[in-house]
């Protein structure tokens, strides 16, 4: 049987650790996957719809000319990569913060440390390692939120720039 309590300390012992920046990583990882979430549902449940209204309106057009033709395909497929896009640019900043958020915990633990030293010597290696080890914790849990949501940004990318371009073929396809 799964120990709440156990995880719950042990939870609260990584935020002791951790210190302020590892909350401050914690709330940008959260938003960072909320974020990767919606863009997903995005791509299975919301475009679809975006695309067949947009195509419904590609059909009610008049007669036009080629050059007005190719113009309005543009906007067509500007308004639906601006739909599959929503959201990229802040997911590329978060996975871009969260690195540093990680390594200004490394300098604050790091600046505990030579406190410590200043006021105690190398002899007191307790102070010591809960400067070391505020500076790890927050390099590791920025790096790997980071790192993982790189992996997502990406493909989110990808999938938006390939929907979008499957739009514009169907678009002058069907012209």
């Amino acid at each position: 049987m799964f120990n709440w309590t156990a995880y719950k300390e042990g939870f609260a012992a990584l935020f002791e650790q951790g210190g302020m920046t590892l909350w401050a990583i914690l709330f940008a990882s959260i938003l960072l996957w909320i974020l990767i979430f919606e863009r997903y549902w995005a791509h299975w449940r919301v475009l679809p719809q975006v695309r067949a209204d947009l195509f419904s309106e590609w059909h009610r057009r008049k007669s036009m000319g080629a050059v007005q033709t190719f113009r309005r395909i543009e906007a067509l497929v500007d308004d639906f990569r601006a739909e599959a896009s929503r959201n990229l640019p802040a997911l590329n900043a978060l996975t871009t913060i969260l690195p540093l958020l990680g390594l200004l915990g490394t300098v604050s633990g790091m600046i505990k440390v030579f406190d410590v030293i200043t006021v105690f010597g190398t002899g007191n290696t307790r102070g010591m390692a809960s400067g070391i080890s505020e500076a790890l914790v927050t390099t590791m849990a920025g790096l790997f939120t980071a790192l993982a949501g790189l992996y997502f940004v990406s493909d989110l990318e990808s999938r938006a720039d390939e929907v979008a371009r499957r739009f514009a073929a169907e678009l002058v396809e069907d012209h």
